[in-house]
């Protein structure tokens, strides 16, 4: 039988690419974007140190492009929430469940929070830490009202905050009661 040479594995360059943002990303969510370095991201990812640098620019453009990509993943999870938004004054329970089930993902809550982080501390990255909940208050002001958007957008900010800080997040009938006493407080726009 004739020795077949072995076949070389094809470089996928843009599957490299993936790898060290899906490490700095996950670097991210773990220790927070200011500690992320290219060696940190390099040995996550299993790749060259070098790698890092030919595929981003720099440390900052790599910290850039894993919080877009968490921001990305926040706004899909913000999608399902968005059938329920109607009726959240009335019914809360099914966008609840949706909240609490975020709320009790610790990756989830923490790559808010890195987001959040990024945002006080790096102006080039303010928008992106709005954006969730920006949008999640444009999505409420249709049905509630600036006001009160604005304010349970603002308590739902905090509920990550403490889900992140607390072993267990609030509780489901926690959720529904201030998010219940936030959709019918009384303002002038409403």
């Amino acid at each position: 039988m004739p020795e077949v040479a072995p076949t070389r594995r094809r470089r996928d360059p843009e599957a490299r690419r993936r790898e060290i943002l899906h490490a700095a990303a996950e670097l991210i969510v773990e220790n927070g974007a200011a500690t992320l370095t290219h060696r940190a991201v390099a040995a996550r990812a299993g790749v060259p140190l070098g790698s890092t640098t030919q595929y981003f620019t720099s440390i900052d453009d790599l910290r850039e492009s894993a919080l877009q990509q968490l921001a990305d993943e926040i706004d899909r999870e913000l999608e399902e929430v968005h059938e329920y938004i109607a009726d959240i004054k009335t019914a809360p329970e099914r966008a609840v469940a949706s909240l609490s089930e975020f709320l009790a993902d610790p990756r989830a809550v923490h790559a808010e929070i890195a987001l959040i982080m990024a945002g006080t501390t790096d102006p080039r990255m303010r928008e992106l830490a709005l954006r969730w909940s920006d949008s999640f208050a444009d999505m409420l002001a249709e049905h509630l009202g600036r006001t009160r958007a604005v304010a349970i957008a603002v308590y739902l900010d905090g509920a990550t905050i403490h889900a992140g800080l607390h072993d267990h997040p609030l509780q489901a009938a926690e959720i529904t009661a201030a998010l219940r006493a936030l959709a019918m407080m009384p303002v002038a726009d409403a």
